[in-house]
């Protein structure tokens, strides 16, 4: 099995280790016929790209296409900020943008004291000294994500549930809602195989991506394979191999602008 597109590799614009011609040889050198450049979002001090750079890394994505004839997306992994649903991308990047992916990560700038408390403070208590999440804080979460997918043109949400804990499936049902796709990452696995199986009973579309912060791992599929002896992924809905190309929220939604 082999990506097709990756739509999750990060540069050095964010805290990846190569360029944006560096992944787009890498994805070559593979057969990968599409790449998008989604470097983290720009609420994160120390690791997020910056709005300053959109033009020049847009002239970086056209020149590595250019020379290497894969397909080279401008994106953007963006970071859900809170409850309210926002997300660190505005409506005056859109624009600039050819792919908005997002998700939860931590040290970021959130829209509000709560943010600090649940998204951050929370998660890591429950994930490094109880080890025991509380409804409450699962319901949060939960929340962050499918408001985030409600009130944002997002085409794909990256790694639910690594860093934070969440009912998947209410997440999935939300993505398959809203046409949101459903990233099974193969940088770290971020759901057990029981999550999996909920999120399955949905009607979720899926991508596989590499989340590569190295240009080595540019369409990586190696965890995927592991994950895939347990979780047995269905094929036919994973829309990044055997030829399938997605249909982006993001694309269709800039349409109307």
């Amino acid at each position: 099995m082999k990506i097709e597109r990756d739509y999750h590799t990060h540069t050095r614009y964010s805290h990846g280790k190569g360029t944006v011609l560096d992944n787009a040889l890498a994805a070559k050198a593979l057969g990968i016929k599409e790449i998008t450049i989604s470097d983290h979002g720009f609420s994160h001090p120390a690791f997020g790209m910056r709005r300053r750079k959109l033009d020049k890394m847009r002239l970086d994505c056209q020149n590595a296409e250019r020379i290497t004839g894969v397909k080279v997306n401008l994106g953007i992994e963006s970071n859900l900020l809170g409850i309210s649903g926002a997300i660190d991308v505005k409506p005056k990047d859109y624009e600039k943008l050819d792919m908005i992916l997002a998700g939860i990560h931590r040290f970021v700038l959130y829209d509000s004291l709560r943010g600090w408390t649940s998204l951050l403070l929370s998660n890591m208590w429950a994930q490094k000294i109880t080890h025991k999440p509380s409804k409450r804080l699962i319901d949060y979460n939960t929340k962050v994500y499918c408001n985030a997918i409600k009130n944002n043109p997002i085409d794909i949400i990256t790694h639910v549930g690594f860093l934070n804990f969440c009912d998947a499936k209410i997440v999935a049902e939300c993505c398959a809602d809203y046409g949101t796709y459903f990233e099974i990452n193969t940088k770290k696995i971020h759901l057990s195989p029981e999550e999996w199986d909920r999120v399955f009973d949905t009607k979720v579309n899926f991508v596989i991506d590499s989340d590569a912060h190295h240009p080595d791992r540019v369409g990586d599929a190696k965890l995927f394979e592991v994950q895939d002896e347990k979780v047995h992924f269905p094929r036919e809905r994973i829309f990044n191999i055997d030829g399938r190309q997605p249909t982006f929220r993001f694309a269709e939604f800039k349409k109307h602008l």
